[in-house]
C-alpha cells in the first residue's frame, strides 16, 4: 500500500448513511459494549469473538472475524477520537497505543446525531490510504456488508431497553 495524500479524500472514502429507528444512546451502546458489538458487527453467517474494547481516545480494540468457510481474520486497532454518543474514529493503522500495524487498511469514522423523531442519523465512513484499497474494499462488498451489519445494528438497538 502506497499512501496517496494528494488524491482527494472523496476518491478514497466509502460512506454509508442512514436514519436508524433507535435512540442514539442505544446505537452507541451497540458500538461500545463488547457483547453487543459481537451480535451485529458482521453480516451473518460471519461473526466476531474475542472482543476487547477500551473505548477512549488512544484506547485499543481487538476482535477476530470468522467466516462461513473457516476464514479467520484478526482485527486490531486504536480509537483516535471518542465523543460519547456522538463520534468514534478508529483505525487499524495502529494495533495498540501508537504501535504501527503491518498492513493498515482504513480509518473508520462513525457519526451519530439525533433526528427530530428521536431516531439516529448514522454516518459510517471508511477512509483509505489509496484509491486501490478503496476499490478493494468496495469489491469485498462494503456497501452490501456494511448495509447488512447496519440493519443488524438497528434491530439490536431497537431491542435494548434505554
Amino acid at each position: 500500500m502506497t499512501p496517496q495524500p494528494d488524491t482527494p479524500i472523496s476518491e478514497r472514502e466509502l460512506v454509508l448513511e442512514r436514519v436508524l429507528k433507535a435512540p442514539r444512546a442505544l446505537v452507541w451502546r451497540c458500538w461500545t459494549d463488547p457483547m453487543l458489538l459481537a451480535e451485529w458487527f458482521c453480516p451473518k453467517p460471519w461473526y466476531i469473538d474475542q472482543v476487547e474494547l477500551d473505548v477512549r481516545t488512544g484506547g485499543s480494540n481487538a476482535f477476530v472475524m470468522h467466516g462461513p468457510n473457516g476464514e479467520i481474520v484478526p482485527n486490531r486497532g486504536v480509537y483516535l477520537e471518542v465523543i460519547e454518543n456522538e463520534k468514534l474514529v478508529l483505525t487499524d493503522a495502529y494495533v495498540k497505543a501508537w504501535e504501527p500495524s503491518e498492513a493498515p487498511f482504513m480509518t473508520a469514522i462513525i457519526i451519530l446525531e439525533d433526528t427530530p423523531e428521536g431516531h439516529t442519523r448514522y454516518v459510517a465512513k471508511a477512509l483509505h490510504w489509496s484509491v486501490e484499497t478503496r476499490k478493494q474494499h468496495e469489491q469485498m462488498g462494503f456497501h452490501e456488508g456494511w448495509g447488512i451489519a447496519t440493519d443488524q445494528l438497528e434491530t439490536l438497538a431497537q431491542s435494548l431497553n434505554a
